[in-house]
């Protein structure tokens, strides 16, 4: 995500390997280890991206697309859209349509804040929050309104088993910083149903998930464990993950509700990941070079969650925990977890360097698999099959995953068949600011997606069913 940290404007200089991706099988995400060192053909997915007469958007023939919100120009019910929407949530919606719970990464500068109202607010200094959108079935958009307010930095967040989505502040701001008046850094769920819902629920933090910069989360449905990435250096930031109570019983407000209780702050248990090889500690991700390289996990619980006065990444010495620069998004699908490392350099404490990786951790073996390698970009400005820094990523409907470039450069979608090919899916051809939030309708038809700056929310339709899933070369 945009932040003092991101990828775009960052040119590196070795090398590209091309992407690994090896997917076994139509429609599975179950993977055989295979590295890849060729460089991808464009040939795959649905066809060279076409110029778009508007200059927004380029896609495949036979696609198109709805701008169903622009920062500061859509009227809402509260005003108007607000700057720099990023992760999304997709949900349902009756007659065929579907809800958006959008975030917005406002840290304070922003010239479109989410505005505060009643009930939904959380701390009335600051201007971050979330927007729900509903549109119909056509992908346009119906209404929109605030549905959390008063929250810092919404970078991404996940959705649940339960229809709700988690959104995450990514920050440390404390109380008395800034236009603070509370501490930041938590994880909070909204809604999608109606704002209703939300009024004296979606402004409540779990802080019982940590107060960290969060970047995303992803919710096993058969455990309620959340999974949690944080976005940080100095030093590198961690994987974690949150075991429930026993006795929870998971649903709508169940989360709130135990924030609330007593004790409710440190209900469960909050880990940090740390990677074997054998025997062999891993410090850091970046040790994996090569697709198909698989750790061995073990947690360790965090002594202090809400880091009263030591921030939680920097309570582990090393050699407790394994670390990555820029862990980003996270999905879930094949009964495991799809999260991202966005870069990575030696020259930020990392033990390689890199433009992206996407890994896979399997709760049943308790392992992680590297799924992609980006090698360093050597042409990011360049247009073709050298992309980097993947972001948010969801698994699509029709098979494989699609990823949101926030690298340096030209930024596209990429999109990776169910058999490991990858493939151009959307330019943005306004401008080079990074694409957020990727989700799929409930019916697969259209796929919804933000580009941050200068924050259009868009609605994307077309022949999915055709896309090349021959095996890769």
């Amino acid at each position: 995500m945009s932040s003092p940290l991101s990828r775009r404007g960052f040119i590196g200089g070795t090398a590209a390997t091309g992407l690994g991706f090896v997917f076994a099988g139509s429609g599975s995400l179950e993977a055989f280890a295979r590295p890849s060192t060729s460089t991808p053909s464009t040939a795959t997915g649905y066809g060279p991206l076409l110029p778009d007469p508007e200059g927004v958007l380029a896609l495949p023939a036979g696609f198109s697309y709805t701008l169903i919100a622009r920062s500061g120009q859509t009227p809402t019910a509260d005003g108007m859209h607000p700057s720099d929407p990023d992760g999304m949530g997709v949900f349902a919606a009756a007659g065929g349509g579907s809800v958006l719970v959008t975030n917005h990464e406002n840290s304070g500068n922003e010239p479109f804040p989410v505005p505060a109202v009643a009930g939904i607010t959380y701390d009335p200094g600051t201007i971050g929050g979330t927007s729900t959108i509903v549109v119909d079935a056509e992908g346009n958009r119906v209404e929109e309104y605030t549905s959390l307010a008063g929250t810092d930095n919404n970078c991404a967040g996940g959705i649940t088993p339960w229809g709700t989505w988690l959104t995450c502040e990514e920050t440390e701001g404390r109380a008395g910083t800034g236009r603070r008046t509370k501490n930041h850094g938590y994880v909070f769920e909204v809604d999608p149903t109606s704002r209703e819902a939300n009024v004296g629920a979606s402004a409540v933090p779990l802080t019982f998930l940590g107060r960290f910069a969060h970047e995303a989360v992803a919710v096993d449905p058969e455990t309620s464990v959340i999974y949690l990435t944080e976005d940080a250096g100095n030093p590198n930031g961690l994987y974690l993950r949150w075991l429930p109570p026993e006795g929870f019983v998971p649903g709508k407000g169940a989360l709130r509700r135990l924030a609330e209780s007593e004790g409710g702050a440190t209900a469960g248990r909050l880990q940090a990941m740390r990677c074997f090889r054998g025997r062999t500690f891993i410090g850091d991700l970046s040790e994996a070079l090569r697709v198909g390289t698989r750790f061995r996990v073990e947690w360790v619980d965090v002594p202090d969650r809400d880091a009263t006065t030591v921030s939680v990444r920097k309570q582990f010495t090393e050699g407790q925990v394994t670390r990555s620069r820029k862990l980003e998004g996270q999905w879930w699908g094949d009964d495991g977890v799809f999260f991202v490392s966005s870069f990575a350099r030696t020259s930020d404490g990392s033990t390689n360097s890199h433009d992206g990786q996407v890994w896979f951790y399997d709760p049943a073996k308790q392992d992680i698999v590297l799924k992609t390698q980006f090698g360093v970009n050597p042409a990011p400005d360049e247009e073709g099959d050298n992309f980097d820094g993947p972001d948010n990523i969801t698994v699509s409907t029709h098979g494989g995953l699609i990823l949101a470039e926030d690298g340096s450069g030209v930024s596209h979608l990429v999109g990776v068949t169910s058999r490991g090919r990858p493939y151009p899916l959307a330019r943005n051809e306004f401008n080079n600011s990074e694409f957020c939030g990727p989700a799929f309708s409930a019916d697969g038809r259209t796929l919804f997606v933000n580009i941050q700056s200068p924050g259009f929310t868009l609605a994307v339709t077309g022949p999915w069913e055709s896309v090349d899933t021959s095996p890769a070369a």
